[in-house]
């Protein structure tokens, strides 16, 4: 088997989910780092699937909320170094253009809530500049 000799980063998902009346959709998260912050939902993209895969699957697992990959719509990597304490991580955000239905927390998201836009508490990681970037 080759091996490749460079440093391999992680690669994540992130959704935005906003709703018309301008409130967006926020995990607390149950699991360090940032335990208890608050955060887009999403997390780490497994060896068998797509990135778009992977925002879709994370979605539903941390809020029980089911969109498909057509509802996704890219606001772009995130990659600046040191964004993600565990190590080396690059994001894709994605905009979920969907009318969702109730959220409720799972897997490792402690509690979901909406908060509107011009009220967002601290966020975890760098999803404050997701956040701005998704709704300009």
């Amino acid at each position: 088997m080759y091996t490749y000799e460079y440093p391999r980063p992680m690669l994540t998902a992130d959704c935005v989910v906003v709703r018309p009346s301008g409130e967006v959709l926020l995990v607390r998260r149950g699991n360090e780092p940032f335990k208890g912050c608050w955060a887009l939902p999403g997390g780490f993209m497994e060896m068998d699937e797509t990135i778009e895969h992977c925002a879709v699957r994370e979605l539903m697992e941390e809020t029980g909320i089911e969109v498909d990959e057509s509802m996704l719509s890219l606001v772009g990597v995130f990659s600046a170094p040191g964004r993600d304490p565990r190590g080396r991580t690059v994001t894709a955000a994605y905009l979920v253009r969907a009318d969702v239905g109730e959220a409720k927390a799972g897997d490792d998201a402690a509690e979901v809530r909406w908060w509107p836009l011009n009220a967002l508490p601290p966020l975890a990681f760098d999803h404050d500049a997701i956040i701005a970037s998704a709704i300009r």
